[in-house]
């Protein structure tokens, strides 16, 4: 199977080349990431600038480095960098967690609905915080996935957010399939004068308010739990529609 590999934290990232590690032994992989990190853009696309590709070896393998975004770095593998379409894409592995309304800003989970709306298999693939550093237990859990997907599909336009927890394999209590979150971040911004006494923020952010309902992905991850969440391209609330059309709305 051709896979093509991406990620949001750039292509020297250690998580990218866990999974690129475990799917080679079986696949066909590409990587194609961006250059550099690309945390928190979202869904972003490069239209203002030129975007570069240049070929990088690191950590005993080689791939694309792309000076854009993760959605960037699909297209471009999609549509330029390979000779033939990918069987699945993976996003990932990204360090830390992506749940709740934290996968609306993430590249991670973007780069896997960028490959959703361009009719392709994906999953993106997050490892939570915890003890346990590594991310070899995460990689091998996205090689029996890919396997199991390939049996058995996606609907069309969907995409799996899958997060793992960070604890030893022995203390992961299963596999749940879960809800997002939409509990409100926590949110703050700290306030500095610059030596030009100009006013200047960083945006910060406490821990994150998890939802605490227990079909929720956060609350799986809280609970040593393998979270997997199916996400819909398509965002029309269709339940508003049918209110909406009983507004009688005219000109």
């Amino acid at each position: 199977m051709n896979i093509l590999l991406t990620n949001d934290d750039g292509i020297h990232a250690e998580g990218l080349w866990a999974v690129q590690k475990a799917l080679s032994a079986e696949h066909e992989v590409c990587v194609v990431a961006p250059d550099k990190e690309r945390s928190a853009v979202g869904h972003s696309i490069t239209l203002m600038h030129p975007l570069i590709i240049n070929k990088v070896h690191t950590n005993g393998g080689w791939g694309y480095a792309v000076s854009g975004t993760p959605a960037d770095c699909v297209k471009l593998a999609v549509r330029e960098i390979l000779d033939t379409r990918p069987d699945m894409v993976v996003s990932g592995i990204n360090p830390g967690p992506n749940v709740g309304i934290n996968i609306h800003y993430s590249g991670t989970v973007s780069a896997a609905k960028e490959a959703a709306l361009m009719g392709l298999k994906a999953i993106a693939v997050s490892q939570g915080p915890g003890e346990n550093r590594g991310f070899e237990h995460t990689a091998a859990f996205v090689s029996s996935l890919i396997r199991r997907i390939m049996d058995k599909g996606l609907p069309a336009a969907t995409f799996l957010n899958v997060n793992v927890p960070a604890c030893a394999p022995e203390k992961i209590k299963g596999v749940r399939i879960t809800r997002q979150a939409i509990a409100p971040l926590r949110e703050k911004f700290h306030k500095r004068i610059d030596p030009r006494n100009r006013t200047y923020y960083w945006q910060g952010m406490d821990t994150q308010v998890l939802d605490e309902a227990p079909d929720t992905d956060g609350t799986a991850l809280g609970g040593n739990c393998i979270s997997i969440t199916p996400i819909r391209c398509d965002m029309t609330d269709y339940d508003a529609m049918e209110q909406l059309e009983s507004w009688n709305l005219k000109m």
